[in-house]
């Protein structure tokens, strides 16, 4: 039997949504209540969580535009009990050899995102990892910008990041900037991972299997509210469905003092900064100008040409 889920009303004036991103991948098991997709209306972001425990079958993709009442995915609960003993993995034993991390054969092509309604282009500014390096789900990767703010890009998924735009690069919204080929994480990174965990945590280790990768993730109106604190989301204990981080979380925490304290230097440093240098000679350099800068001045130039610059006496 196949549950149909559709996309349920959010709000009176609200008629459509768009679907952010899947939580889950096509074929996945997925358990009642479990978050499967965010998606994204004209007011407000929220998760869409499972309505039945099953195999997942997707039918609407990242970025699709649905109707109130439209079929997103369908969850087949027959599938839920024909779990097989060939299916279960075997315990691990000591004997189990470490193999390095292969990928799986999955790219996931990031393009530019839409950040405004009028913004046609943006100028890729910096890269925050290096080609070929592995990423994290949600980790930044890169800055742009746009004619009015520069804006952060995280990673769509986990895995090998590929560089297709390199730095100073304008880009039309929509255009490739980048490729993700999704790969396991290497191993000495999981090695480390599991060498730092203390040896009292491993009563603790049936309920850490249960955790998702979903764990330490904010939703986007939380990760909102924390950047606005000023907190780092992996001080948050995450509530939600597999460790993510909801909206209630980020509104309870609290910034501790040792990240009042690099503030707090940070403003006697610039006050120390801000007094008038000696007069001297003065160097100068030449560097490109952002976006930004480029429309501030070509708006202060057109303003004095089609302005009427008139005085009364």
């Amino acid at each position: 039997m196949s549950v149909q889920i559709k996309v349920p009303e959010v709000g009176e004036s609200i008629t459509e949504v768009t679907v952010a991103n899947w939580l889950k991948q096509d074929g996945d098991m997925v358990e009642m209540d479990e978050v499967l997709c965010e998606l994204e209306s004209e007011k407000a972001t929220f998760e869409l969580p499972a309505e039945a425990a099953g195999k997942l079958k997707i039918i609407a993709r990242e970025g699709d535009t649905l109707q109130i009442g439209d079929v997103i995915c369908e969850i087949d609960t027959e599938a839920a009990g024909q779990t097989t003993p060939a299916d279960t993995p075997a315990p691990a034993t000591e004997e189990t050899t470490t193999t390095p991390p292969a990928a799986t054969g999955k790219t996931v092509e990031m393009r530019v995102p839409e950040v405004g309604e009028s913004i046609t282009e943006v100028t890729l500014a910096s890269w925050s990892k290096a080609d070929g390096e592995y990423v994290e789900l949600d980790e930044v990767i890169a800055e742009v910008d746009s004619d009015k703010a520069t804006f952060e890009l995280p990673a769509e998924a986990s895995g090998i990041l590929h560089q297709v735009a390199k730095e100073g690069d304008t880009l039309k919204i929509g255009d490739l900037i980048c490729t993700i080929e999704e790969a396991e994480a290497p191993a000495d990174q999981a090695a480390a991972t599991s060498a730092a965990q203390p040896e009292t945590a491993q009563p603790a280790a049936p309920a850490a299997a249960s955790v998702s990768h979903a764990a330490g993730h904010p939703s986007p109106a939380a990760a909102k509210i924390l950047a606005e604190k000023g907190i780092d989301p992996a001080n948050v204990q995450g509530t939600g469905v597999g460790g993510r981080i909801t909206k209630a979380d980020a509104l309870a925490a609290q910034p501790s003092q040792a990240t009042a304290k690099p503030a707090a230097a940070a403003k006697e440093k610039e006050e120390a900064q801000a007094v008038p240098a000696p007069a001297g000679e003065r160097t100068e350099t030449r560097q490109k100008m952002s976006s930004l800068r480029k429309t501030v001045a070509r708006r202060l130039v057109a303003v004095k040409n089609e302005t009427a610059m008139l005085t009364t006496f």
